[in-house]
């Protein structure tokens, strides 16, 4: 089951969930809004590689904005640093943004129990878009979860700092 809106804000007092910055205002009736930080990540390269590491360049959102081209890749960042180990969290972009054509984090929203850290947003637009920093720009989500299980130990992504370009390609070093 997804937890309420109420439960989210219960489950944030207690410690169960961390969300830092947390803002009351945020909460809505069962998710709550993450706000985009003021960097992105573009891939330098036209192609992309799996198997190797892709050199990415860091954009600055100024205040005034920044305007996004369509069919290219931005990777951003929320401002607020999430975790928790009793939730199963998940990430969608909000209606209002996609109501624009802006498409935040369409193929991974599925988060890990146990994950800890700042959520990397896929972010796409099908037209030129004007965007800026702190907007509430996506919301997460909490499942229940039931039976016995694992913490999230991944060492790719785990109590990450910044924007988070793919790290797939150590998969293949395996």
């Amino acid at each position: 089951m997804i937890l309420s809106g109420k439960e989210i804000l219960k489950n944030v007092e207690s410690g169960d969930i961390i969300i830092e910055p947390f803002n009351k205002d945020n909460v809505n009736p069962n998710s709550y809004n993450l706000s985009l930080s003021n960097e992105l990540l573009v891939y330098e390269n036209e192609v992309l590689d799996m198997k190797v590491p892709n050199p990415a360049k860091k954009i600055t959102i100024p205040e005034e904005g920044l305007l996004l081209e369509p069919n290219k890749l931005y990777l951003g960042r929320t401002n607020e640093f999430t975790k928790t180990e009793k939730f199963v969290p998940m990430l969608e972009g909000r209606s209002s943004t996609g109501r624009l054509g802006l498409f935040i984090h369409v193929t991974a929203g599925f988060g890990d129990i146990g994950f800890a850290g700042y959520w990397t947003l896929e972010i796409f637009c099908v037209q030129p878009i004007r965007i800026y920093p702190d907007t509430q720009i996506c919301q997460i989500y909490y499942h229940d979860i039931h039976g016995d299980y694992d913490l999230y130990s991944s060492g790719k992504y785990q109590n990450n700092k910044g924007i988070q370009p793919s790290l797939m390609y150590k998969d293949f070093e395996k």
